[in-house]
């Protein structure tokens, strides 16, 4: 991907409204990275993916978008990452608003318990993944969401796109060849479901729009702007809706329980937000009517979710009350 828009280190604001409140949004910005870095704790960059392992761990950015148009950020909120598993919140949401509730026949809406790649349920469970945000669970979704659009990689493509209006939002292939290449876990998942008639494309096909929306590049600034529908209660940036309030509200449900792996309770308990991490350190937290906020760092705690990022989005709820709870 061309990173001719990173501006690593800076501070910037995209929309200026109130001045005095976008100057205390960016001091709340800065002020809980820098309370994230006073941790020792830095975790460790994704090195099962090669392609990821080459991540720089000391990158660190943070970026929050406003439901009436503002968006700032600090740090490298301008450096694109690989969003990995924050793309599911997408693919969930595509296939929602195309499909509808039949998607909860093939997919469950339970935190796990168990790490993101784990197999251990699907035999007890007959094929059917505990919820969208595992790999298994995303498998199906992106199943789905195939079976619906003909394009699923291409459906999530064009709605960071378009949400963001960054047109150099897209898929790095490099990673997802590295992905399919080592992928052999999650190709166990996909046969294994298939197995129990749980998925409806062949599963080469469905593997390798996984790998392709998993491996889409974006920034801070991007994923902020790509959650605001939420924050929106189902309402895209140019004012369509894609989900009915109902469907957002039951996305941001999930998402608390079940967004950050078997990590979700901790998540909720330090953040108190809905959210959806990525192993390539992204963690993207929807403040529900009123903005969306992206924290990027790659190294990652034993869970997989970014340890400054959560360290981040942690000071930020905590400094502000910005919490559903």
């Amino acid at each position: 991907m061309n990173n001719t828009h990173d501006t690593r280190h800076t501070d910037h604001t995209d929309h200026t409204h109130d001045r005095d409140d976008t100057d205390d949004l960016n001091a709340l910005v800065r002020d809980a990275m820098a309370a994230a870095v006073r941790s020792p704790l830095r975790g460790r960059v994704a090195d099962y993916i090669p392609a990821l392992a080459e991540a720089d761990p000391t990158a660190f950015g943070m970026a929050i978008a406003t439901v009436d148009g503002r968006v700032l950020g600090a740090g490298d909120w301008r450096r694109p990452f690989s969003i990995q598993s924050v793309s599911k919140l997408f693919t969930l949401a595509l296939a929602l608003a195309e499909g509808g509730d039949a998607l909860w026949s093939g997919v469950g809406r339970e935190p796990s318990g168990n790490p993101f790649n784990s197999l251990v349920q699907l035999e007890t469970e007959h094929g059917i993944p505990r919820n969208p945000f595992i790999n298994a669970g995303a498998l199906v979704v992106t199943d789905r969401l195939l079976e619906l659009t003909g394009d699923a990689a291409g459906a999530v493509l064009d709605l960071l796109r378009a949400e963001s209006g960054d047109p150099a939002v897209d898929v790095n292939r490099a990673v997802a060849a590295s992905e399919a290449e080592h992928g052999h876990r999650n190709a166990a998942m996909a046969h294994f479901m298939a197995g129990y008639g749980n998925l409806r494309n062949p599963v080469e096909d469905v593997l390798a729009h996984y790998y392709a929306h998993c491996a889409i590049e974006a920034d801070c600034r991007d994923l902020a702007l790509a959650g605001l529908f939420l924050a929106r209660h189902g309402l895209r940036a140019d004012g369509s809706r894609l989900l009915s309030r109902s469907e957002a509200k039951r996305i941001n449900a999930v998402l608390l329980t079940c967004g950050t792996y078997d990590a979700a309770g901790e998540f909720a308990y330090r953040v108190g937000l809905p959210g959806k991490s990525g192993v390539g350190g992204g963690v993207l937290a929807v403040l529900p009517g009123r903005g969306a906020v992206c924290a990027w760092s790659p190294g990652l705690d034993a869970a997989g979710n970014s340890v400054l990022g959560v360290a981040a989005l942690d000071a930020l709820t905590t400094a502000t009350g910005w919490s559903v709870f």
